[in-house]
């Protein structure tokens, strides 16, 4: 019997140079990734490292890891952002698509779902809210400062310590950081510091009613960047929203809880698809004068 191939693993870039990584046969996700050192399009160890974390869902979808573009404007926001994912993706998209953002993409992905409802079917949020906790919005800076003084091995420090769910793990993932920071902040650029000012800035709770996807927030109870809190507030603010909460997990390993996959694909492909919602009823840029094609 002759089974039909998998479409080729493919890579290159999207409109305004976005880096782009798409793996698996199905209908299409669009995959936001946490913050890169830069946003030139991944090689060798960085790309096989990608590709992995997609393959969960590349059994059943056509997965596109889409990273923000290189070059960003110094002043940009997640609003600008998000821009650029809605334009590249009425680009290469014929209707409206799942996206799963993960950490920083998460966040850039709940703003792409504010402002252009029209490009997004169903809404996977991962280890993200409507705005950082007050925590993770200092380590973020602070992180930022390190690596503009030079002092990678502090920053990898200070970044991977927050992504612990206890003294026990941060002190552990902080000293990590501090081996491989040189080497995770060799090859960082200008976009970087632009991304983290533009999360700092980031608090889109007023505009959670705008997101009209069903959406799953999937958080830790004990993320740090985050909170247990802000979750529930972000799942709720959302007219569509649900939660799934993990007990005892922090920033990292959320995703290594052995709920999380069966959480994600059940919500993405439910036994009754909806395709009756506000979202996929829409035509994707109908009525919009920002949208180039």
């Amino acid at each position: 019997m002759n089974s039909t191939p998998s479409p080729p693993r493919m890579y290159g870039t999207w409109p305004r140079g976005m880096p782009f990584l798409a793996v698996g046969s199905g209908p299409p996700l669009v995959f936001l990734p946490g913050i890169t050192p830069n946003h030139e399009p991944p090689t060798g160890a960085d790309r096989r490292f990608q590709a992995r974390q997609l393959a969960p869902y590349a059994a059943s979808r056509r997965v596109w890891w889409v990273n923000r573009r290189p070059g960003l404007n110094p002043d940009a926001t997640m609003a600008d952002i998000a821009a650029d994912y809605a334009n590249a993706m009425l680009r290469r998209f014929d209707e409206p698509v799942d996206v799963l953002g993960e950490s920083t993409g998460g966040s850039v992905a709940l703003q792409l779902a504010a402002d252009h409802p029209t490009v997004v079917k169903r809404l996977v949020i991962v280890s993200a809210a409507y705005t950082l906790s007050e925590d993770g919005r200092d380590t973020q800076l602070r992180v930022a400062d390190d690596v503009l003084d030079g002092r990678a091995r502090a920053a990898g420090a200070e970044q991977m310590r927050m992504a612990g769910s206890g003294p026990a793990s941060q002190k552990l993932l902080a000293a990590l950081g501090w081996l491989l920071g040189r080497a995770y902040f060799a090859h960082a650029t200008a976009d970087l510091i632009t991304m983290i000012r533009a999360e700092d800035a980031f608090d889109l709770r007023t505009r959670l009613a705008d997101i009209v996807a069903p959406t799953l927030v999937v958080g830790g109870e004990k993320d740090a960047f985050f909170s247990a809190e802000l979750f529930r507030e972000t799942a709720a603010g959302i007219s569509r929203g649900s939660l799934a909460l993990y007990e005892g997990r922090g920033h990292l390993s959320t995703t290594m809880d052995p709920r999380f996959l069966p959480d994600v694909l059940a919500f993405l492909d439910p036994p009754g698809d909806d395709r009756n919602s506000d979202a996929a009823r829409a035509e994707p840029g109908a009525g919009r004068d920002d949208i180039t094609r």
